[in-house]
């Protein structure tokens, strides 16, 4: 009989209760995951009540309300508040997403935070994007060209090859969909995972960029590229809209192709 044993203080347990004023009209429960790398101790989900009408609409709100008002210790990152940055991402209410354009109304019942799964935690809400980040730049994610830029202007586009970029630049690099993927969760040290596959594309397409060919090498990989088992989580999760599977799908058929 096959025994498996967890890591070490892997089991979450149940944390603190802060209960809102006996005031409040409007409460709502959030529990959110805690874990603090210095105390040595397991991780626990703490529960807060919170009085709605003492905070804005959106999670992200919520959070800044606990860290301002009620608990300082709580970790968590955010920057621009609008859904540009992707510094807020973490799973609410068990989908990846963006904490500040997650509206409160959308989660019915209790709400519950964790950060990003499969990657290791710095502190409580807050995920190491060092090897996410690794990745990215493995796919050099910048323009590459061996002829001389024009010297009175851009390089410029045809309208229908801008229109390729769309569906792909708009991506923040927030690793909902990356985080999102058993496949990543597999194989995430070999396998780029659909963000910066999407994001390879990007510049795959570019008709400016030169560099079409080494970009393909470096991708033909059964790791790299082929892990893709176009399961779409990654489609359904993405907070922009967008599908990085699509994507992963043209750069199949761009390395079929250029061996017919």
């Amino acid at each position: 009989m096959a025994e498996f044993t967890l890591p070490k203080n892997s089991k979450v347990l149940p944390g603190r209760t802060f209960a809102a004023s006996a005031d409040a009209r409007r409460k709502k429960t959030f529990r959110v995951y805690r874990w603090d790398p210095d105390s040595g101790g397991n991780p626990r989900m703490d529960r807060y009540e919170i009085d709605l009408d003492q905070c804005g609409p959106m999670v992200l709100d919520v959070l800044i309300y606990i860290k301002n008002e009620i608990d300082s210790t709580l970790s968590f990152r955010r920057s621009c508040r609008e859904g540009i940055c992707g510094s807020c991402a973490m799973n609410i209410g068990g989908t990846n997403t963006l904490a500040c354009t997650g509206a409160i109304v959308d989660y019915p019942g209790d709400i519950a935070v964790y950060p990003l799964p499969h990657l290791a935690v710095v502190k409580d809400l807050i995920p190491d994007l060092k090897h996410f980040y690794a990745q990215y730049a493995s796919i050099q994610p910048w323009l590459q060209a061996h002829s001389p830029a024009p010297p009175d202007r851009e390089r410029l586009q045809s309208k229908p090859d801008r229109a390729k970029l769309d569906g792909l630049y708009e991506c923040i690099l927030c690793a909902c969909c990356s985080t999102s993927c058993p496949s990543y969760w597999w194989n995430g040290d070999r396998y780029l995972g659909p963000a910066i596959l999407l994001q390879a594309y990007r510049w795959i397409v570019d008709s400016r960029d030169e560099n079409t060919g080494e970009r393909l090498d470096n991708l033909e990989d059964p790791f790299r590229l082929y892990r893709c088992h176009t399961i779409m989580n990654c489609t359904k999760t993405c907070p922009k809209g967008l599908n990085p599977a699509k994507a992963i799908a043209e750069i199949k058929k761009l390395l079929v192709s250029r061996t017919m």
